[in-house]
């Protein structure tokens, strides 16, 4: 069996369908469906089971999750909000649950894979994972930098393979749940289709109108490097999780644009309350995912975007 959690979200539905591809049924997915929209995202996939986190949660710190081989466990989720200031609420699911879920594995030799976040390198300009680029300028990100920290402070004692993959900013198919935290390229689409224009912040920090560079990482790129790490077992640690080529938020908007032939961009003011709060930049440095041996393709933003908006026509 292996198990997904999160895996009704964004990055953990598409690991779940890339399971089923492989032929691979025998999976538990566990989330919250109080949203219950977010079901759409494994209706068509083959699973074993279910699990609500929070009862999840109790089955594995009660040891009565079962005797059932548990071949992998991909930790996927978590709170993601980046505007999200409730200490107690962030540090339970992201800091707490993801301790316990790493304790439960490591005591019985399961391979762990986790979500971390490029939200770790705050507004530093170094993208390698050393603990001097750790900078969090938000809560989501300091829960998911102080987990890493955990993770480091065990790993020598580990055995079975442990892996942080701090994903950069990914976009693709099954984030439409997501609402305003969902990509750039995800709203992008719908302001095309609504009103024909694609809406970027203005310059700041240096940077020109919609000049504001990211590495945008194709979700299929990211469910293809867990996989990897899933086939090549004896790799730990921590890593990034991204193409290493940054570009711009006009890079997106116009690969949005190309796929519609039509539509323009439309500069609007920085926002104050993400003053201090924003990365203008980030580009994962790639030396420790490729130095492992992982040879996963990455997609540019341009053959990245015309694949998901096609995604997203034809469903």
């Amino acid at each position: 069996m292996i198990i997904v959690t999160g895996g009704a979200g964004f990055i953990g539905s598409n690991l779940v369908h890339a399971l089923n591809a492989r032929g691979v049924s025998d999976i538990l997915v566990v989330d919250d469906l109080t949203d219950g929209t977010k079901f759409t995202n494994i209706a068509a996939a083959a699973i074993r089971d279910y699990e609500h986190y929070e009862r999840f949660l109790e089955l594995i710190e009660g040891g009565r999750l079962g005797e059932n081989r548990i071949e992998a466990i991909f930790h996927q989720g978590a709170c993601s909000d980046t505007t999200e200031w409730n200490g107690k609420y962030m540090m339970e699911i992201n800091y707490r649950y993801s301790r316990a879920l790493f304790e439960y594995a490591v005591a019985r030799g399961i391979p762990f894979f986790y979500a971390s976040s490029a939200a770790v390198y705050g507004a530093g300009r170094r993208f390698a994972e050393a603990p001097e680029n750790e900078d969090p300028i938000n809560l989501y990100g300091y829960s998911k930098t102080l987990f890493d920290r955990y993770v480091r402070r065990r790993l020598a004692a580990v055995r079975s393979p442990v892996a942080g993959f701090r994903y950069f900013n990914v976009y693709g198919p099954r984030e439409q749940h997501k609402g305003r935290m969902a990509s750039v390229a995800w709203h992008f689409q719908q302001q095309i289709l609504c009103t024909d224009r694609c809406r970027l912040f203005a310059g700041t920090d240096g940077y020109g109108d919609g000049e504001q560079r990211r590495d945008f990482v194709y979700v299929d790129d990211v469910v293809a490097v867990n996989l990897w790490f899933l086939d090549h077992g004896g790799h730990s640690g921590i890593y990034n999780v991204g193409t290493g080529r940054s570009q711009s938020f006009n890079d997106v908007a116009r690969a949005v644009i190309a796929h519609h032939g039509h539509g323009r961009i439309e500069y609007i003011p920085f926002p104050e309350d993400l003053a201090g709060r924003y990365q203008s930049f980030t580009e994962a440095s790639l030396t420790r995912l490729r130095g492992v041996g992982c040879d996963v393709p990455f997609r540019s933003v341009e053959s990245g975007v015309a694949a998901y908006l096609d995604e997203l026509e034809h469903r």
